[in-house]
């Protein structure tokens, strides 16, 4: 008689799984049948997080350009590689000298995360030098485009940015510059562009009211002016280090950097993640190592080998599958407890690039990284269904002309469909 109850049970829930599954799978059918999805291209993958059953399949093996999606793979190289503090700079101290380099720590200074651990260390040391050598990659990602190079998500990448490698100016009610070395290289006039494309020339419109946020050119002699000035003294320059071992300071919590970077797709913060993460690994600053260390070691197992050339997803030649998210984010599931996991993902109606948008009744349903090129808009993370239950999905939308305002509503009826029916 137990054992027939058993078997009766265990058939019910297997006839209610099922039948759930059927009538997500007619809702999504239908709605990727409709004549606004004909001539794009759509991906989509959604699993229970405990059971692993697809919920849902559709070109999830095919792939596509993910935009600012890369940002999960940069998240799961960072937790995988970085301790809890972020590393703040590397020195050796030779006789009366402190010789330093950077870590490619994006927090000196930043705008949002305001460290000073490096700023405080190097102002208790009289004679400084500034190591340059470590950092050997390229001040841009490839496939960027060169047009960009006037707005704040397009910041360049350097061994020790400073101010997130941006120029920040605003009126209160005089004009206010930072970091402050850059005073003098601001003019208040109006112009095509916000900065010369080839030099650090920055214009601030007379009528503009908020902050302007401008990246600037970066160099080894920037870097020692703009700290120079900082500190009030000089700072000499050489190549590599003395021959001795060097030492490590720390500064920002690495979390606080991870849920800026997810939170307000921060481009910077993703791209010098990755450096960080090869300094770590290596004695180079460099992205393409820490990529190419994640997927030879830890992704090795994917079944779409992914294109992954950048750490923001600024580049169109990124290339993964939904398969390749949802992959990555169970990973994550796994590997972080879910409400730390959770904090650093954008919640839908709450935080983030999600404040304004896939809200739930009264509490969050979604947690997920969006990520928009033109023509392109992609959605992956957690969707935490009315019965309690976890699913991950990854929607990937590709090569659309429609507005993304309207790929995001429909995107928005589609989960709702899975959080009431699963």
């Amino acid at each position: 008689m137990k054992n027939f109850l058993f078997l009766a049970v265990t058939f019910l829930l297997l006839s209610a799984c099922s039948s759930k599954k059927s009538l997500i799978s007619k809702t999504f059918d239908k709605q990727l049948s409709a004549a606004f999805y004909q001539n794009q291209f759509t991906g989509v993958l959604v699993i229970d997080v405990e059971t692993k059953d697809t919920v849902y399949s559709n070109n999830s093996h095919k792939y596509f350009i993910p935009a600012s999606n890369t940002k999960i793979f940069t998240l799961f190289a960072a937790l995988k590689i970085l301790p809890d503090q972020i590393p703040a700079l590397k020195y050796v101290e030779a006789n009366d000298t402190l010789y330093f380099e950077g870590t490619a720590d994006p927090s000196l200074l930043h705008p949002y995360i305001k460290d000073s651990t490096a700023l405080i260390f190097l102002k208790d040391h009289s004679n400084l030098v500034f190591v340059s050598n470590n950092f050997q990659d390229e001040k841009y990602g490839p496939g960027w485009a060169w047009d960009d190079y006037q707005w704040y998500y397009s910041a360049e990448k350097s061994a020790l940015p400073i101010n997130g490698n941006v120029v920040m100016s605003y009126k209160n009610p005089e004009l206010i510059v930072s970091p402050i070395y850059f005073k003098d290289s601001v003019l208040e006039l109006s112009n095509t562009n916000n900065r010369n494309e080839s030099s650090n020339r920055f214009y601030y419109p007379p009528t503009k009211k908020d902050t302007l946020e401008t990246p600037f050119i970066t160099s080894d002699q920037t870097t020692r002016s703009i700290l120079e000035n900082l500190l009030s003294k000089k700072i000499g320059a050489v190549k590599s280090m003395p021959p001795s071992e060097k030492r490590t300071i720390y500064g920002s919590i690495s979390d606080s950097l991870y849920v800026r970077m997810m939170h307000e797709s921060d481009n910077f913060i993703a791209e010098q993640l990755l450096l960080v993460a090869s300094g770590v690994l290596t004695d180079t600053l460099n992205g393409k190592l820490s990529r190419d260390f994640i997927l030879e070691n830890e992704l090795k197992d994917l079944k779409q080998e992914p294109r992954w050339v950048d750490g923001s997803g600024l580049s169109r030649y990124n290339l993964f599958t939904p398969q390749n998210m949802v992959s990555v984010l169970d990973r994550l599931y796994t590997l972080v407890p879910k409400e730390r996991l959770f904090s650093i993902f954008p919640a839908g109606g709450l935080s983030g690039t999600l404040k304004n948008r896939f809200a739930g009744d009264e509490n969050p349903y979604i947690y997920a990284k969006s990520g928009s090129l033109s023509n392109n808009y992609c959605l992956s993370g957690y969707l935490v269904a009315k019965s309690g239950k976890v699913l991950i999905f990854s929607f990937m939308n590709n090569h659309f002309k429609q507005s993304t305002s309207e790929e995001r509503n429909r995107l928005e009826q589609m989960l709702q469909t899975v959080r009431d029916t699963y």
